[in-house]
């Protein structure tokens, strides 16, 4: 592969996705976004996430155009025999595939992992499952929710006393992805050394665990059990979020000695500085709540925003706690490129784009997210040469949707 100053730095890899729902395609996504050549295999019915409601554009709903920009897409039967030797035949081609089957299935289905490496060693497989390849529960079904319980994740998350709550994004399919990104990019840099691809496990619980930090450490080395955190912090109880008098919540992370000592200065609480029960960050951890209730007092007395420059002043970390909507203007107005204009020929959408940035490349423009089957015949003849005859055969046949039938 060429190694030019370009944003898309994996232009020139070709990625069949077998994914479905979230995990994978937001896998499939970010190496989208990175510049390589994305085919989305959908069923005739087409990847379950279209469906989801409430909210849609045309046919297809805001969850699935959230994670699937970039991407071309072939919808094709694999239950017939000619579906699934045309998708052999692309894997062949291929130099990633990205599936996130139950363990098992896509052997089932005519696409063993291991007899496809075999015949196509250099290619990179990259499997996503809730609870690996191996191990006793491989064979149990995993949602975002099911592994933030079990990993632990949703006990920390939430208030002291009350339900445990799952956190308001869903980490344990898009941690995954993540992971099963930087899997792929390590095996195909691998690759270039070697000349042989990967088979990547990647199970949704262990990145989980992995994504417990210091908070595993806890309890592994001080064998104690961490507790729910709020909007709190175990460690450093200036690190944790306050209400203003109008209501409104920020946050303060004051973690060092100095930012201590401004954040006191602000809200006027110097005669804390003296006072032995906060002279370190152990004794204020010991008296947090004493701490805390002169903190909370202090906060009261004006408007949340009021305390942002003047904190920010005196250079203690703040933020006020925005609404979704709020964060999207304000990443907007950021000149980030972190709001992404899409459009086709029926629809204009703004979704979230790549938080990736490459110094001195320009990026490139981002394709809507697409309709199902609309890819068939250039995806067919690009890379199997099959005439568009040959394409409408199949479609005939039903081993391929008939796109322009299905999205009239």
């Amino acid at each position: 592969m060429s190694h030019t100053a370009t944003a898309q730095p994996l232009a020139g890899y070709k990625v069949i996705d077998l994914t479905t729902f979230l995990s994978g395609p937001f896998c499939t996504q970010v190496l989208g976004d990175l510049g390589a050549e994305v085919v989305k295999i959908e069923a005739p019915e087409g990847d379950s996430s279209r469906s989801i409601p409430p909210h849609f554009v045309g046919e297809d709903s805001a969850y699935y155009l959230s994670i699937n920009r970039n991407k071309s897409s072939l919808a094709v039967n694999l239950k017939t025999a000619e579906g699934l030797d045309l998708v052999r035949q692309l894997i062949l081609k291929a130099d990633v595939v990205v599936e996130n089957y139950r363990p098992g299935v896509a052997a089932r289905l005519g696409l063993d992992p291991q007899a496809l490496c075999e015949e196509h060693p250099g290619l990179v497989w990259a499997s996503i499952s809730g609870f690996g390849q191996t191990g006793p529960d491989r064979d149990k079904p995993a949602y975002d929710m099911i592994v933030q319980a079990l990993s632990g994740v949703m006990s920390l998350t939430g208030e002291e006393g009350r339900p445990a709550v799952r956190l308001g994004i869903p980490a344990g399919d898009t941690v995954a992805g993540l992971y099963a990104t930087i899997a792929i990019n390590a095996a195909l840099a691998d690759r270039e050394r070697t000349g042989k691809g990967r088979i990547v496990d990647v199970a949704m619980l262990d990145c989980q665990l992995a994504m417990l930090s210091y908070q595993s450490a806890y309890a592994l080395i001080a064998g104690v059990t961490p507790a729910p955190q709020g909007a709190k912090h175990d460690s450093i109880p200036t690190y944790r979020s306050f209400r203003g008098g109008d209501g409104r919540e920020l946050v303060v992370t004051a973690n060092t000695e100095r930012m201590w000592q401004g954040l006191c200065r602000v809200l006027g609480l110097e005669s804390l500085l003296d006072d032995e029960r906060f002279q370190t960050g152990a004794s204020r951890l010991k008296n947090k709540h004493a701490l805390w209730e002169q903190l909370e007092s202090a906060f009261a007395t004006q408007a949340a925003a009021h305390w942002i420059p003047l904190l920010e002043e005196h250079g203690v970390p703040v933020a006020l706690i925005q609404s979704v909507p709020e964060a999207l203007a304000h990443a907007r107005d950021s000149e980030r490129s972190m709001i992404l204009a899409l459009q086709n020929e029926d629809h204009s959408i703004e979704v979230v784009g790549n938080p990736i940035k490459f110094v001195g490349a320009e990026a490139t423009p981002s394709r809507f997210p697409p309709r199902k089957g609309e890819d068939d015949a250039r995806v067919l003849g690009e890379w199997l040469s099959l005439s568009a005859e040959a394409v409408s055969s199949l479609q005939s046949k039903g081993v391929l949707l008939n796109s322009t039938c299905s999205q009239a």
